[in-house]
C-alpha cells in the first residue's frame, strides 16, 4: 500500500468517495488530502516533494509551467494528468449585504492570489458589467476558496469566486450568487497535476481510480455514499448535500467523464490570463512550442 499526500483547496469528494468505495485500496493506494492556504503554497510543497500531487486550477498549472512572472518567479515542468471538474459550481459571488454587481464598486474583491487561477474569472465577470477591478474596486489576497467563504460570510470583503460547497456554505450565510463561470464558455475548474519526476506506476493508478469514480458518481450511481461524503467533507446540510451531488451530474459544470481536458475549455483559460495578466502575453505562443503540458498517457483508451 502507497500512502499518497494529494494537496486540495476545497476537499474532495471524489478522492472521499473513491476511498469509501475501496477503488483506491483494489488500487493499493491510499490518500492524505493535504489542504493548501494559497497557490504558491500549494506548489512550493508539490516542488519541494513534500505533495506527490495536486488537485488545483489548471490556470495554476499554465502559470508555474509557462509564465516567468507568476508568484513564485520561476517554472518548472508541471504536467496536467487528468480534468477532474469542470467548475462545479463556480461563481462570482457578493457579501450579504450587496445586491447586484454595480454595488461591487468601491468594495473589497478577494482573490487567492491576483495574478492566476480563479482570480481572472471575477476580473472578467466583472468587467463585462463594467467593473473594473483594482481600478473600480480594491483586489487584495485572502487564500483559498475555503478562507475566501469564511471572509465573504463574515464582511471581510465584498466579492469574491466560490465553487465546489463553498458556494452553497456562502448562500446559507446570505451571500449572493452574482454570475457564473459557464458563462464565459467551457471552462475546468479542477485538474490532477503533478512534476515530470514521479513515479508512472502509481500515476496510472491514481488517475485510473480519479477517472472511474468521476465517472461513475456523474451518471449519478453512488447517490448514497456521495451524499455521505458530502455532508461530512463539506459539513453541508441537506438539502445542500442534495444539491452538491446533483452538480455532480451537470454537463456543463460537474465532473469530467473521461478525464480529458476539452480544447475549448483550456482555450478559454488562456484567453483569460493573457487579457487579464500583462505578464502572460506570450501565453498561445508558448503552448504552441512545448505540447507537453497535457499528459494523457494514463487516461482510459490512451496509448502507454
Amino acid at each position: 500500500m502507497r500512502t499518497l499526500r494529494i494537496g486540495t483547496f476545497s476537499p474532495s469528494v471524489v478522492l472521499g468517495v473513491a476511498t469509501e468505495t475501496g477503488a483506491l485500496g483494489d488500487a493499493a493506494l491510499a490518500i492524505t488530502q493535504v489542504p493548501a492556504r494559497s497557490s504558491p503554497e500549494q506548489f512550493t510543497a508539490l516542488l519541494a516533494g513534500e505533495l506527490d500531487a495536486v488537485m488545483t486550477s489548471p490556470d495554476n498549472v499554465l502559470a508555474y509551467r509557462f509564465v516567468a512572472d507568476n508568484p513564485l518567479g520561476r517554472t518548472s515542468d508541471l504536467r496536467i494528468l487528468a480534468a477532474v471538474d469542470r467548475g462545479l459550481g463556480l461563481s462570482l459571488f457578493a457579501a450579504p449585504t450587496v445586491k447586484d454587481i454595480d454595488s461591487l464598486r468601491g468594495g473589497v474583491l478577494a482573490v487567492d492570489v491576483p495574478t492566476s487561477g480563479f482570480a481572472f474569472v471575477a476580473y472578467e465577470l466583472l468587467a463585462r458589467h463594467g467593473v473594473r477591478a483594482g481600478i473600480d474596486c480594491e483586489v487584495i489576497a485572502l487564500g483559498s476558496t475555503p478562507r475566501r467563504a469564511e471572509a465573504l460570510i463574515e464582511g471581510r470583503c465584498t466579492a469574491t469566486v466560490l465553487n465546489a460547497g463553498n458556494d452553497l456554505r456562502a448562500e446559507e450565510g446570505g451571500c449572493h450568487r452574482l454570475s457564473r463561470a459557464k458563462e464565459l464558455g467551457p471552462y475546468a475548474g479542477t485538474v490532477l497535476a503533478t512534476t515530470a519526476e514521479h513515479e508512472e506506476e502509481w500515476l496510472a493508478a491514481l488517475v485510473r481510480v480519479i477517472v472511474e469514480t468521476s465517472a461513475r458518481l456523474a451518471s449519478g450511481d453512488l447517490h448514497e455514499c456521495a451524499s455521505s461524503i458530502t455532508g461530512k467533507l463539506m459539513k453541508l446540510g441537506d438539502e445542500d448535500v442534495r444539491r452538491y451531488v446533483q452538480l455532480l451530474t451537470d454537463p456543463e459544470e460537474g465532473l469530467v467523464i473521461d478525464g480529458r481536458m476539452d480544447q475549448e475549455a483550456l482555450d478559454t483559460l488562456v484567453r483569460l490570463r493573457m487579457r487579464h495578466h500583462a505578464g502572460s502575453a506570450g501565453l498561445a505562443d508558448a503552448l504552441r512550442r512545448d505540447p507537453g503540458l497535457l499528459d494523457e498517457r494514463f487516461l482510459p483508451g490512451s496509448a502507454s
